[in-house]
C-alpha cells in the first residue's frame, strides 16, 4: 500500500505516469475506476479548489466522497500519544484512522501548519498519524507541503512548454497582508528540482528563506539532474531569463510567535509584487500561482489577465491529476 504524503517519496517516472494518465482523463473524464468505492475527505482548514476538485473527481470516477470537518461536524481528534484526554478532543487518531479505514477505501487530509513551532510543523504529525494507523492509502490535501498542487503545476507547464529539463524556474516571494504558510512554496522547490529545472528562489531577506529541509532537498535534486539551485534577494537577478515564474506569499520562519514584528518587516517589501515590468525581464516566461490570489497585492491585473498567466489552467488541472492519483493509489492497493 502506498500513500501520497509528499512527492519526495515518489520517483519522477512514477509521477510522470500519474501526469500521463491525467492527460488521458482530460479527454475521457468519466471512468468507473472508483465504482463502489468511497473516499473520506477530512478538512481541518478551509478549502475551495481542493474540496471541489476532489468531490467532483471522485464522482466522475464513480465513487462517493464523505466530507468531514473535525471539531465541527465530526468529533475533535487527539493526536498526542500516551496522553490523558481530559481536554476538548473526544476521540483519538488511532480509532479515527482505523474506523475510517473500515468504511472507506482512501483517506485524504487537509491540515495546515500552526506557525507555533517550526519543528512541529516540519514533523507533519497530523497526516503522518493518519498514515501510521490507517490501513488504506492516505492523501495529502495540503499540510506542510501541497503535493496535489505540484502535480497540477507540472502538468500545466508540460502542456505549455513541453520538456522541462534545463528550463529556468523562478519561485518568487510576494507580499501579502498576513503571514501565510509555506506549503506551496516548499512544494514548488521539491517538484521543480525533481523535474530537471534550474531553480531559483527569490525572497526579500534571509528571514524568508524556506526551511533547510526543503532547500537542501532542492539542491540535492538539482545536483542529481545536473541543474542548478540558488537563492537570491535581487529582483532583477531573479527574473532575468526565467522561463517560468511561480509566485507565493509566506511568513518569515524566524518570526514564529512574533507576528507584530514580522508584519513590520514584511511591510517593507510590497514592491515584490509580480508586475509587467518584472515579467519583461524574463524569457517570455509563463506565470502561475496556486490561487487564491489578491490582485494588485501579489500580482498586477496586467499579469493576471495576460496570455502568459496559466493560474486558472493550473487550478483546472487539479481535477485531472487528482483523479489520476486516486486511480493509481487504488490500483497499487
Amino acid at each position: 500500500m502506498k500513500n501520497f504524503i509528499t512527492t519526495d517519496n515518489w520517483t519522477r517516472s512514477d509521477l510522470q505516469e500519474i501526469l500521463d494518465y491525467a492527460k488521458y482523463l482530460k479527454k475521457e473524464r468519466f471512468q468507473d475506476t472508483l465504482k463502489n468505492k468511497s473516499v473520506a475527505l477530512l478538512f481541518f482548514n478551509p478549502s475551495m479548489r481542493t474540496r471541489t476538485s476532489f468531490e467532483i473527481g471522485i464522482q466522475e470516477l464513480g465513487g462517493y466522497a464523505v466530507v468531514l470537518h473535525p471539531g465541527k461536524d465530526a468529533w475533535p481528534i487527539e493526536f498526542e500519544m500516551n496522553t490523558c484526554m481530559d481536554g476538548d478532543s473526544e476521540e483519538h487518531i488511532i480509532e479515527v484512522a482505523k474506523v475510517l479505514s473500515e468504511y472507506c477505501d482512501l483517506i485524504a487530509v487537509r491540515s495546515f501548519p500552526k506557525f507555533n513551532d517550526i519543528n512541529e510543523d516540519i514533523a507533519d504529525n497530523v497526516i503522518k498519524s493518519f498514515a501510521k494507523f490507517a490501513s488504506v492509502p492516505v492523501i495529502n490535501m495540503e499540510t506542510i507541503t501541497h503535493p496535489c498542487q505540484e502535480l497540477a503545476h507540472i502538468l500545466s507547464l508540460q502542456e505549455e512548454i513541453g520538456d522541462l529539463d534545463g528550463k529556468n524556474y523562478l519561485l518568487t516571494w510576494t507580499y501579502h497582508p498576513k503571514p501565510l504558510n509555506t506549503a506551496v512554496a516548499n512544494s514548488s522547490l521539491l517538484i521543480a528540482s525533481k523535474f530537471g529545472m534550474n531553480v531559483k528562489l527569490l525572497c526579500p531577506t534571509d528571514d524568508y528563506i524556506l526551511h533547510e529541509s526543503f532547500t537542501s532537498k532542492a539542491q540535492e535534486n538539482c545536483s542529481n539532474n545536473n541543474s542548478s539551485f540558488e537563492i537570491t534577494h535581487n529582483i532583477e537577478d531573479g527574473y532575468s531569463n526565467a522561463d517560468i515564474v511561480y509566485a507565493k506569499s509566506w511568513g518569515a520562519i524566524n518570526y514564529f510567535n512574533d507576528a507584530k514584528n514580522e508584519k513590520i518587516l514584511r511591510d517593507n517589501f510590497k514592491h515584490f509584487i509580480v508586475d509587467e515590468e518584472k515579467m519583461a525581464l524574463t524569457n517570455d516566461a509563463r506565470f502561475s500561482h496556486c490561487l487564491p490570489l489578491r490582485r494588485n497585492i501579489k500580482a498586477s491585473d496586467g499579469v493576471m489577465d495576460s496570455d502568459y498567466c496559466i493560474a486558472v489552467q493550473e487550478a483546472a488541472n487539479r481535477l485531472h491529476v487528482q483523479k489520476s492519483l486516486l486511480t493509481t493509489l487504488l490500483k497499487d492497493k
